[in-house]
């Protein structure tokens, strides 16, 4: 085995490469703790970027079935989960920390901008929760059907972006590809569906 495949396999190098944005981000902050606001855009879009990219990877899958990136990836979704989730987290303390009072955070609340947000976090909560062998194991067939709510937080995530910038361009930009995998993948299932199966 080459050292080159040996380190692409371990797991430590590639949370070292999905935590490199976070490191201008904390040092940053750590310069300027009074600056938490001028962070929430990069940790909001990283979250969703990594959330996307763990999406995409299944209807990636079937286009390219024999691909050996494919299954590369399929093994270090779970990663890219648990990465947005983290994002995510850090996105909501900044927030928190930048309104600094409940009062104001509640003042806000019921914008759409921001209710879409905590909403598309409160699914990614009992997700990241979950993502491990143990409670997969544990809650049997309810695991496949808890994660499906993905797809829920990815439409809250795509609103709440869109009118937290008041801007369409960069979120379509960014869910795009997600958006084009999954039709595809819809289309396919269609597809199968009216084939009419043998007698």
């Amino acid at each position: 085995m080459s050292i080159t495949k040996y380190l692409r396999d371990l797991p430590l190098p590639f949370w070292i490469f999905l935590s490199l944005p976070a490191v201008p981000m904390i040092s940053g902050l750590a310069a300027n703790a009074t600056d938490a606001g001028g962070l929430l855009h990069s940790t909001g879009e990283f979250a969703a970027r990594f959330m996307i990219a763990a999406m995409m990877i299944t209807p990636l899958r079937m286009l390219f079935p024999k691909a050996g990136w494919i299954r590369w990836l399929v093994r270090r979704r779970r990663a890219l989960g648990v990465t947005a989730f983290g994002y995510a987290m850090l996105h909501t303390l900044l927030y928190l920390v930048d309104m600094e009072t409940m009062r104001n955070v509640l003042a806000e609340f019921w914008a759409l901008s921001i209710w879409t947000g905590w909403a598309a976090f409160a699914i990614f909560v009992p997700l990241a929760i979950t993502s491990n062998d143990a409670l997969q194991r544990r809650l049997g067939d309810v695991w496949r059907p808890l994660h499906r709510w993905i797809y829920l937080a990815a439409i809250l995530t795509l609103v709440h972006w869109m009118f937290i910038q008041n801007n369409l361009g960069p979120a379509l930009v960014n869910f795009l590809p997600l958006v084009a995998l999954e039709s595809y993948r819809v289309i396919k299932y269609l597809a199968a569906c009216r084939t009419p199966t043998d007698a």
